[in-house]
């Protein structure tokens, strides 16, 4: 695979500052949400909107460097932003404490947030480059 190493070194260098935001974001707003899982459904909601809003303004890059933007931008720092193993561990959590209707509630709006959310980041990118 040509360009597999590059490749990989672009997610890496995009994926250590997006875990670091990460984990300052969730554990600064933990003391104000009233549990941490919706400071991980905070930081996925950005980073949807954000992605959505990135991959929008990427379609006015030229071919050669949109491949290379994306892995580091998109892939990289959103993706490690973004968490899908932590928000899984957390619903696992809701459920083992016997809260199906929070697990739900965090599983539902998560999804419909994050669409909606990245919807929103798509359009503005697209609104901005017309």
């Amino acid at each position: 695979m040509a360009g597999s190493g590059s490749d990989a070194l672009l997610v890496s260098v995009g994926a250590v500052p997006g875990a670091w935001l990460r984990l300052i974001l969730v554990n600064r707003w933990s003391p104000i949400v009233p549990k941490k899982h919706w400071g991980t459904f905070a930081v996925n909601v950005i980073a949807c909107f954000a992605l959505g809003l990135v991959l929008s303004l990427l379609e006015a890059v030229p071919q050669d460097a949109k491949a290379p933007l994306a892995l580091l931008i998109a892939v990289g720092f959103f993706g490690s932003l973004s968490t899908f193993s932590t928000f899984v561990l957390e619903l696992l959590a809701e459920l083992q404490a016997r809260r199906p209707a929070t697990a739900t509630l965090l599983a539902l709006s998560s999804i419909v947030v994050g669409l909606m959310a990245a919807a929103a980041g798509y359009g503005l990118g697209y609104l901005s480059d017309a």
